[in-house]
């Protein structure tokens, strides 16, 4: 036999059948299982504290080629995915919430601050409020919104200039004459009996007449001449800031309910603006009325008084007119300062005096008020009382006048909204 050629020594798995191509000769630097090796520059590179080390075939940034970019960084992401959130971990959550109780507390703090500014802007509000049914009514005479606002202002700088003319002269008069006439007070009450003998064991009338002659009474019940400025000039003060904020309230009410609607979605606008609206003359009807019962009482007391000839009946008309507004306990205020001032004149005249405010307190409650709130504001007796007492309690006196018609819009609240919305579940 003859020896085999090279060609004859070919493995028999490399012929290919007759029609088949022949198969694809493998590289030696792979393997079928593993396939080709990755490309360099698509392997993340081994970070150090000094930086990424460059990769085997890929040239540095600054050597003609750009720096490797961080793993998952793409179009979306250029410096990389986000990592985990944060939001459910525990330091996160108690910083917040440590965050949200400071703010609140300085919110508190700042409202604290600045109460009596915003008691002010509040009392302003609801003045302009009060006043613009009076504008509304020169309006519809063809007057012009203008000149009905400087009509109405003019009225109510009257009252004021009229109520310090009529009270203060009497009050300087009073407090002159009741210091110059003190010692004769004394003297009257050192002939009664009793006064007499706790007198001679306790000295107690040398005593009080020292105090009031020396000066000191009128210092000490003022806090001095520095306390009585003080207070003469903080209330001129917040007298001026409420008139000049009502006049601006006044003037701008529409633009103020027109920018206060638009903060509403368009889609509860018309609502939001029919409650408000209703809101508003409600309160406007609450305060003219009231202003309207003071004045009525005031006017009957200066007539009655004037007929009694009880001294400065129309400093004690004011007043009484001023106290009326007070809700509940004003008109005994009122009637009881008047009384006294009777019971000076003569016990018969005090005695009228008191018969006189009883029955006219009964006109007033049952026949006046009725009369004049009935197309303003419809409020239970129970809600006046209670807004009454709480805002008392909360602001005082100012609290108690806004106590009503604030229960009058919080009552329209729940019987146009929350009640239909109970009935509609």
């Amino acid at each position: 036999m003859s020896e085999p050629t090279p060609a004859d020594r070919v493995p028999a798995a490399a012929t290919s059948p007759p029609g088949v191509p022949p198969a694809e000769e493998t590289t030696p630097t792979g393997s079928a299982d593993q396939g080709e090796p990755a490309n360099a520059a698509d392997l993340e590179p081994i970070m150090t504290s000094a930086g990424p080390l460059p990769l085997p075939g890929v040239p540095a940034a600054g050597q003609g080629g750009s720096a490797p970019r961080p793993s998952g960084a793409g179009p979306d992401h250029p410096f990389g995915r986000p990592g985990r959130s944060m939001s459910g971990n525990p330091f996160v959550f108690g910083f917040t919430a440590a965050l949200g109780v400071l703010t609140a507390w300085w919110l508190v703090q700042a409202v604290v601050s600045a109460s009596s500014v915003l008691i002010l802007i509040i009392v302003s509000l609801f003045l302009a409020i009060g006043l613009n049914p009076a504008v509304e009514v020169l309006q519809r005479r063809n007057v012009p919104r203008m000149i009905a606002i400087a009509v109405v202002f003019l009225g109510v700088i009257g009252v004021f200039v009229g109520f310090g003319l009529a009270v203060l002269p009497p009050l300087t008069a009073q407090s002159t004459q009741f210091v110059e006439q003190f010692p004769q007070y004394l003297k009257e009450l050192q002939d009664n009996p009793m006064i007499r003998d706790l007198d001679q064991r306790f000295q107690l009338l040398q005593k009080l007449q020292q105090y009031v002659t020396s000066g000191d009474f009128g210092t000490q019940m003022f806090g001095g001449v520095l306390g009585i400025g003080s207070v003469l000039i903080g209330a001129v003060f917040n007298s001026l800031t409420v008139l000049v904020l009502t006049l601006y309230f006044l003037g701008s009410l529409k633009s103020l309910k027109r920018m206060a609607y638009r903060l509403v979605p368009r889609s509860r606008r018309t609502r939001a603006t029919l409650l408000g609206d209703q809101i508003i003359d409600s309160i406007g009807g609450y305060v003219a009325g009231n202003l309207i019962i003071s004045l009525i009482a005031g006017v009957t007391t200066f007539f009655f008084l004037s007929i009694m000839q009880v001294p400065y009946a129309l400093a004690l008309s004011l007043f009484v007119a001023l106290t009326d507004l007070i809700p509940l306990v004003g008109a005994f205020i009122g009637a009881g300062v008047a009384s006294l001032v009777g019971f000076f004149v003569s016990p018969t005249v005090g005695i009228v005096c008191l018969v006189f405010f009883t029955i006219y307190q009964q006109i007033e409650n049952y026949w006046i008020a009725p009369a004049v709130m009935k197309s303003s504001v419809d409020v239970p007796p129970l809600a006046t009382i209670v807004g009454a007492l709480l805002g008392g309690a909360l602001l005082g006196v100012v609290g108690a006048l806004l106590g009503i018609p604030i229960a009058a819009a919080v009552l329209l609240i729940v019987r146009e909204v929350v009640l239909p919305r109970q009935e509609r579940t």
